[in-house]
């Protein structure tokens, strides 16, 4: 592995990690202020899996961003957004 690819590793693990001592940060603020967010990793994360031959499924994609399944982190910590923020969501597409 080159070390390119050794450090952009540690960054992804090291972001993994700040999402995940941030889990108060919800998708919805991602998607409106990033329009990006942890569901949005696992589709990337299985798709470049994909690139490379490799099998990881949504969902097993989602484990590995989320640090759990995502049903139990969504039963954690996912709030409802607000009127506010669907706003937001909705005017950018």
């Amino acid at each position: 592995m080159s070390t390119q690819t050794e450090i952009e590793a540690a960054v992804f693990r090291r972001f993994l990690k700040h999402l995940d001592d941030h889990k108060d940060v919800q998708n919805i603020e991602l998607m409106n202020l990033a329009d990006f967010c942890r569901n949005c990793l696992s589709k990337w994360y299985s798709a470049e899996a994909a690139e490379r031959g490799e099998t990881v499924d949504y969902e097993a994609a989602r484990e590995i961003v989320y640090g759990m399944p995502y049903s139990e982190w969504k039963q954690k910590h996912q709030t409802e957004a607000t009127p506010e923020q669907m706003a937001i969501f909705n005017a950018r597409k």
